[in-house]
């Protein structure tokens, strides 16, 4: 198996809610003739919007058991510290919610943990160790 992430999907239990948060980010949405999911490239990987309902069927798994937060956590890292600020005010204005305010972290970066409309877990994070490339890809040192 190669080492790379293709696609992660988020179940959503309002798909058209869900979409206008994201694209309220301003993210582009791709493939929009798609019907019953949504899609966002997102450098070399895709996030899709799928309905709750429809991921447990297509994973053979009974909705209430995809609920329980199972300790996972996306993450957007930003060029710039004040970046954080800023992307947590749009989030909340966008119908999210903080789930832990900005702050200095002890490896020396800032910042944030909020969650979607749906309580998907997203950590903004300031890392000067990680540096993206002009293209916003993330590069861990060795």
């Amino acid at each position: 198996m190669e080492q790379r992430l293709s696609l992660v999907t988020l179940g959503v239990s309002n798909l058209e809610r869900s979409t206008a948060f994201y694209e309220g980010l301003g993210w582009k949405r791709a493939f929009r003739t798609a019907q019953g999911v949504a899609f966002f490239q997102l450098g070399g990987i895709g996030l899709s919007l799928y309905p709750l309902d429809d991921l447990a069927a297509d994973s053979g798994t009974a909705p209430e058991k995809l609920l329980p937060w199972r300790g996972i956590a996306l993450a957007h890292n930003v060029r710039k510290r004040e970046q954080v600020d800023q992307i947590v005010a749009d989030w909340v204005r966008l119908g999210g919610t903080i789930a832990k305010d900005p702050a200095e972290i002890f490896w020396g970066g800032y910042i944030a943990y909020v969650t979607d409309p749906d309580g998907h877990l997203w950590e903004i994070a300031w890392n000067p160790g990680f540096p993206l490339d002009a293209d916003g890809n993330l590069t861990i040192p060795d």
